[in-house]
This record gives structure tokens, C-alpha cells and sequence, in this order.
């Protein structure tokens, strides 16, 4: 896999997304308003890599102060952290990556200025590391959940593409396969933006995992007949309740799992816990463009203009729904989420 964000050369590289799966193209930010851009354009998406870019996007944005003031670097990058924070709502590791990256100047009071900018580099390229490698253990901790012979139902892309690599949800799929578990996944396409047709079928195509596409609709009608044993989504944000907020319908297939008796597990780095929301009615839920909805990943319009239009990007399900939790730490039920992790990441 190419990867899907990196430092490369003092500028942000990214795998643009929003041209697969047509055409694999590189897109090289040389400033943090293009990363921010990028991060709202869906360019790069899925809550982990969009926590690893923005903190790529500091670093971006502050060796390109040219103060030598401390107050005046230290003000500069709080506007730079945000202008990045306005970009998407609803991904906590976009907040918990800015964070952490105006940390690093706040520890470190007597560095110089030039100190603080590679110090700052060094921790945005710590945080894409630390995020493949929790991807690749939380794989581990989920692969044991599949059994041999099973079909999995994800929505939406949580793969490498999602991530700084090797993936959330996929990457439960991928450790799985990886072990020598014949499975199969069904691909549910992810309306309006079509992650799941143009990105996670084209991911698990690009390893060999057997995967077959199907629409948001018919997810019902496969649990019915027997063909999906499994569900493994990731998320966006999840409350100290262990309510889950991903990509909208995963409600909708949280709901037909519990209908049919399949466990639904949502994958997930512990970044994406946020223990200062409590519930899932307090996580914030982006409106996207109406656009998304009046055609089809460029397509002519599908509807009339005028037509009244509601688009929320992502949806909550309630932690009822949810058999586990899976994580670099372990796999947890949602009633563990707040004695867990309540001591911070």
C-alpha cells in the first residue's frame, strides 16, 4: 500500500483519496492551509489519518513561522492548530492529535525556536508510527473474535486508507487473513460519498482478501439468509458510555446485527475514546454539502435541484448495540470504556 500520509522532504504527502479508485494520485501540501484543506475536502479521511495529518500540519504550519519570539511561535501555532480544528467536528483524533502536538511546546519551556520546530516534526512522525503500530496490535486482539470459515460485514473504509496504516476494522480483517483464517468480507458501498465501493473493496482487492460489494440496503437481506456472520466497523468517536459515532449507517447495521443474533464490533485506537463526552446525543455530528447528495461521486444530478436535502456524515449507535470494543489494549465492552481508559491516553 502506498501510504496515506507522510512526512516526505519538509512538505505533508497524502494518497488523494478522492480520486480513487480511477486514479492513484499524490498530493503534497507545502502549507497547513492546504492540509486543512485536504482534511475537508476528504482528500485524506478516517479518523486516525486525520489525527496523524493535522499533527503533520503543525509541524508544516510552524516551520513556516518566522518569529523568534516565544509568545509570538506560541501564538501562531495555536491558530494554526485552530484553523485545522475547524475542518472536521467530529473526529476526536483530529482534537486529541492538536493537542498533543501544542503539548510538546508547553514540556519543553527552554528550547529555542528552531529546537521546538524539529521537535515538533519528530512528534508528528512519533504519532504516524505509534498509529500503524496500534493499528497492527489491535488487529491481533480482533483476529481472534473471526473464526475460520466466516463473512464479515464492515461499512464505510477503517483501513489504511483510514488510517497511518494497516487499518482499524480492516485491520482486524487483515490480521485475520493474515493468520491463515479463510474468510470472505462483505462491502457495504457507504452512501453518499461511497467509501466502502470505491475504497475498501479497492484496499482488500489490493491485498487478495475475497471481497464481494454489496448496497447499504441489502445488508438486511444477507444477515437473513446467512451469508454475514460478523460485523466489524471503526468510528470517529466514542463516548465515555461506549455509545459509537461512525460513518452514517452503522446505526442501521448495528440495529440488523443485534435483529439477527451476529455480534457487531466496532475497532478502534484508544485516541478515539473521548472521556470528556459522556454520551453519544453530546458528540458533535458534521452536515456535509448537500452537493454529496445530488450526484453520485460526480455523476449528473440523481434529484431535483430544489429538492430539501439533509446530509449528516456520521450517525451514533447506542452502546446496547455493541458486543465489544476492540483496541491496542484489548477488547472491552462498551460498560468497561469508562473504567478503562478514564485515566486518559
Amino acid at each position: 500500500m502506498i501510504p496515506t500520509v507522510e512526512w516526505k522532504d519538509g512538505v505533508v504527502r497524502l494518497l488523494d483519496q478522492s480520486q480513487l479508485p480511477g486514479r492513484v494520485e499524490i498530493l503534497d501540501c507545502r502549507d497547513y492551509q492546504a492540509v486543512a484543506n485536504a482534511i475537508r475536502e476528504l482528500r485524506v479521511r478516517g479518523a486516525p489519518a486525520i489525527g496523524v495529518t493535522a499533527a503533520m500540519g503543525i509541524a508544516l504550519g510552524a516551520n513556516a513561522v518566522q518569529s523568534t519570539d516565544r509568545q509570538e511561535f506560541v501564538t501562531a501555532i495555536g491558530k494554526i492548530g485552530d484553523h485545522l480544528a475547524s475542518t472536521r467536528p467530529t473526529a476526536v483524533n483530529l482534537f486529541w492529535a492538536i493537542n498533543r502536538m501544542k503539548q510538546v511546546i508547553e514540556l519543553q519551556p527552554n528550547l529555542s525556536i528552531v529546537e521546538l520546530k524539529a521537535c515538533l516534526v519528530h512528534e508528528a512522525e512519533a504519532i504516524c508510527q505509534e498509529d500503524i503500530e496500534m493499528c497492527r496490535t489491535m488487529g491481533r486482539y480482533g483476529a481472534e473474535l473471526i473464526q475460520h470459515g466466516q463473512t464479515i460485514l464492515t461499512h464505510c473504509n477503517a483501513g489504511a486508507l483510514a488510517t497511518a496504516g494497516y487499518g482499524t476494522a480492516l485491520g482486524v480483517i487483515r490480521a485475520a487473513w493474515e493468520s491463515g483464517k479463510n474468510i470472505e468480507v462483505f462491502a457495504d458501498e457507504t452512501r453518499p460519498v461511497l467509501q466502502g465501493a470505491r475504497l475498501t473493496a479497492w484496499e482488500l482487492m489490493q491485498d487478495g482478501i475475497p471481497v464481494t460489494l454489496i448496497t447499504d440496503n441489502m445488508a438486511g437481506t444477507m444477515m437473513r439468509q446467512g451469508k454475514i456472520h460478523v460485523c466489524v466497523v471503526g468510528a470517529d468517536r466514542i463516548a465515555a458510555n461506549g455509545d459509537v459515532a461512525n460513518k452514517i449507517g452503522t446505526y442501521s447495521v448495528a440495529v440488523l446485527a443485534k435483529a439477527h443474533g451476529i455480534p457487531f464490533y466496532v475497532a478502534a485506537p484508544s485516541s478515539t475514546i473521548d472521556m470528556d463526552t459522556p454520551n453519544g446525543d453530546a458528540i458533535p455530528i458534521e452536515e456535509r454539502s448537500r452537493e454529496e447528495v445530488l450526484s453520485v461521486h460526480g455523476s449528473p444530478r440523481i434529484a431535483p435541484e430544489d429538492v430539501k436535502i439533509v446530509n449528516p456524515a456520521f450517525d451514533v449507535t447506542p452502546a446496547e448495540y455493541v458486543a465489544g470494543i476492540i483496541t491496542e489494549r484489548g477488547v472491552f465492552s462498551p460498560d468497561d470504556i469508562a473504567r478503562e481508559f478514564s485515566s486518559g491516553r
